[in-house]
């Protein structure tokens, strides 16, 4: 099952969530210039590896994405539940927050394993703090879910309820994972998906929503 729609109104236009993810778009692109074995230098290089930590990688690994579903699926979310947290925001301080709940995701990771040598890549783990930040300032908006079974159908939840059941997804599957990451193996960073959503959560009440919003919707309702 996948978000596709939120009943959430915005009252500005999503400028910078459209440009991160054009960024995203536009990385990815030059991922696949390169042939297989120069984009795994590529990743090495500037993917996140906790190993050999480098600030700077902490903010280059999120633009950085495996393959076409791994890229779809992030930009999908950050879509979803990006437009409103801008608008809540503005857009600098919306850019501010999710580099912020980036490196959040990432440290999120390296406390759990700060031996590992497999590079980290993938913007989910600051878009998982959107989403930590979405279900505390609009919990009751209503999600546009698809799922698929024989038949492809859609139904609404209320947005508490998507998120918390995708949070304790990440959470047990993080537990569950344990046994690969003590082996080093690679897989689903799934510790920066839940220190991601933690930051997002938390860090969204330490950021003002503008007047400017309040303005525009007394106006526009």
């Amino acid at each position: 099952m996948i978000p596709i729609h939120d009943s959430q109104r915005s009252f500005s236009k999503p400028v910078m969530t459209t440009l991160i993810i054009g960024l995203n778009a536009l990385a990815f692109l030059f991922e696949l210039s390169f042939d297989p074995f120069t984009r795994n230098d590529l990743i090495a290089a500037f993917g996140f590896v906790p190993e050999h930590f480098h600030w700077f990688t902490l903010f280059t690994s999120m633009f950085l994405h495996s393959g076409w579903m791994h890229l779809l699926g992030n930009m999908l979310f950050l879509w979803v539940f990006g437009d409103n947290i801008e608008d809540i925001l503005g857009r600098g301080n919306f850019l501010v927050f999710y580099l912020l709940c980036g490196v959040a995701a990432a440290m999120g990771q390296y406390l759990i394993n700060p031996d590992s040598r497999v590079p980290m890549i993938g913007a989910s783990g600051a878009i998982a703090g959107i989403m930590g930040a979405y279900m505390m300032k609009f919990p009751h908006a209503r999600i546009t879910m698809v799922g698929w079974f024989i038949i492809i159908f859609s139904f609404d939840l209320p947005a508490y309820a998507v998120l918390l059941y995708w949070f304790a997804l990440q959470f047990f599957s993080g537990f569950g994972s344990i046994s690969d990451i003590q082996s080093r193996s690679g897989g689903t960073a799934f510790f920066a998906h839940i220190g991601g959503f933690i930051a997002g959560m938390a860090l969204i009440h330490l950021f003002k929503t503008r007047d400017l919003y309040r303005q525009r919707r007394d106006l526009l309702w």
